[in-house]
């Protein structure tokens, strides 16, 4: 399954490259609302609270109400989590928050299921040169994302592993029963289905709103 991206950023749809280049910016929301609404779900990033420098809530909430969406973007705690699902988010996406020095913060992960339902929770693994990545990708933590993924598996309905790598997908797949999703390049309809074929499904950006995948 193709899961569509809105990432959020000074109140328009922003795709930067790798993580800090602006790249496209776009402003016609009632658009792509419409093309996205056959999309059982989609990702709703918002940018500027992850890098905290402020909000869009408004406009999370507008696009909830006319999608099913899961949201994430500097998600710190169990309140701010039911924040976006009070805005209309079906599912709210936690990551860095997660993990700390020793490792996976399993208290904090309990606290959330309790708090939240695991129906509602995405936990986001990273990964950078084999390693859990936190912080937007500046630090990293002991663990490998199989492990992350083991250790979180009891709390969340969902994991989305960013930086696509089939076979770290397919270890990943056989790892955990929840649904997974993966992210971060891709650009053809056949990856899209390699995936599929492994029970993952993708989130797409770049290449859906440049013009390369056709939505």
């Amino acid at each position: 399954m193709l899961i569509p991206s809105i990432d959020l950023m000074g109140g328009k749809i922003v795709q930067l490259v790798q993580g800090e280049t602006l790249k496209l910016s776009f402003d016609d929301f009632d658009y792509w609302i419409e093309k996205f609404s056959k999309f059982p779900l989609v990702q709703l990033i918002d940018l500027d609270a992850a890098m905290r420098q402020g909000d869009n809530r408004a406009l999370i909430e507008m696009v909830c109400k006319r999608l099913p969406c899961q949201v994430g973007g500097g998600l710190k705690t169990a309140e701010d989590g039911q924040r976006l699902l009070d805005a209309g988010a079906k599912r709210v996406i936690f990551g860095s928050s997660l993990f700390g020095v020793g490792g996976v913060q399993k208290e904090f992960a309990a606290g959330l299921k309790k708090a939240l339902g695991e129906d509602a929770l995405c936990f986001s693994v990273d990964t950078k040169n084999g390693r859990v990545a936190v912080k937007g990708w500046k630090d990293s933590v002991d663990l490998t994302p199989e492990e992350a993924v083991t250790w979180l598996e009891d709390y969340c309905s969902s994991f989305l592993y960013t930086h696509v790598d089939t076979d770290v997908a397919a270890i990943l797949r056989s790892t955990t029963a929840r649904q997974l999703i993966v992210a971060g390049g891709i650009k053809e309809q056949s990856e899209i289905d390699a995936l599929d074929a492994m029970g993952v499904d993708a989130v797409a950006g770049m290449a859906v709103y440049s013009g390369v995948l056709a939505v």
